[in-house]
């Protein structure tokens, strides 16, 4: 639990402002505790407009990759419509969501101005910048691979929402263990869930979990913890809310920092880590 910025917050603002200035500095020192600084302290809480630029931005680019390869393939429809459903959307968003969809896939479609309106909505905030990006990837990685029209693409989006080549290529690898934890829980099922947990991962699960923490089994357990610590602040549901995600994928943000979680406890349990 993160209690110093409350705490100095309060000091420093009794000092300022006696009860008054303990209480708004408390308020601004909890807001840096949920890792939101001082930008975040005084940052008004996101517009639907925003949240709609948000929405409608992440069905068209997938539809945009989709279209990527000149056809879209009924596997790469179906993760479209996996993603809905995870979403939970149905009547009125649904149709939004395929009509965006429908958007992007035409040949006109204006990609780099679509980015360029959800980079400015979304404030440039690099948390929600990068879980979009991670949306996008579910898109690209449809038929198990990243084909070079779709890594082009990519590549556009990462240099408009501000990423680098090396960036990317770390998201890529992050996002394919991500699709690997995914699709071997749709595996197991409901129904042995618990089991899954509680055997000791393959070797090929663990080295998942390591590349989904973003790490490498040659480093140190202090540098993993510090990635896991890092990686379940960035997908925090209710921090990426905060910054504009929208309620409609905050499942998503929940389906992330539970498979962090998994991916942290497999490696601290293979190593030892207490």
């Amino acid at each position: 639990m993160r209690i110093w910025g409350k705490v100095l917050g309060t000091f420093f603002g009794f000092l300022l402002g006696n009860i008054f200035g303990a209480l708004l500095g408390l308020w601004i020192g909890h807001r840096f505790d949920r890792g939101m600084g001082i930008r975040g302290a005084f940052q008004r809480a996101p517009s639907q407009q925003q949240q709609a630029v948000f929405f409608h931005a992440t069905f068209a680019v997938m539809g945009h990759i989709a279209k990527a390869s000149g056809q879209v393939t009924e596997h790469e429809i179906r993760v479209a419509s996996n993603l809905m459903d995870r979403m939970r959307l149905a009547g009125e968003q649904r149709v939004r969501a395929q009509e965006s969809f429908r958007q992007g896939k035409e040949s006109d479609f204006p990609l780099r101005e679509t980015l360029a309106e959800f980079r400015q909505a979304s404030l440039g905030q690099r948390d929600i910048l990068r879980f979009f990006l991670e949306v996008q990837l579910q898109a690209a990685f449809a038929d198990g691979q990243v084909e070079a029209n779709e890594r082009a693409i990519l590549q556009t989006i990462a240099d408009e929402l501000g990423f680098s080549r090396i960036e990317l290529a770390r998201i890529l690898a992050m996002a394919e263990a991500q699709m690997n934890f995914f699709h071997r829980q749709q595996q197991q099922g409901s129904g042995q869930g618990q089991q899954y947990r509680q055997e000791p991962p393959s070797r090929d699960r663990l080295k998942d979990a390591y590349q989904l923490l973003g790490v490498n089994e040659s480093d140190s357990d202090q540098e993993i913890k510090r990635a896991y610590r890092k990686e379940m602040s960035k997908h925090h549901p209710d921090k990426l809310a905060a910054k504009g995600l929208p309620p409609e994928m905050m499942e998503m943000a929940k389906e992330k920092t539970q498979e962090i979680q998994q991916a942290w406890e497999w490696i601290r349990e293979a190593r030892g880590i207490r």
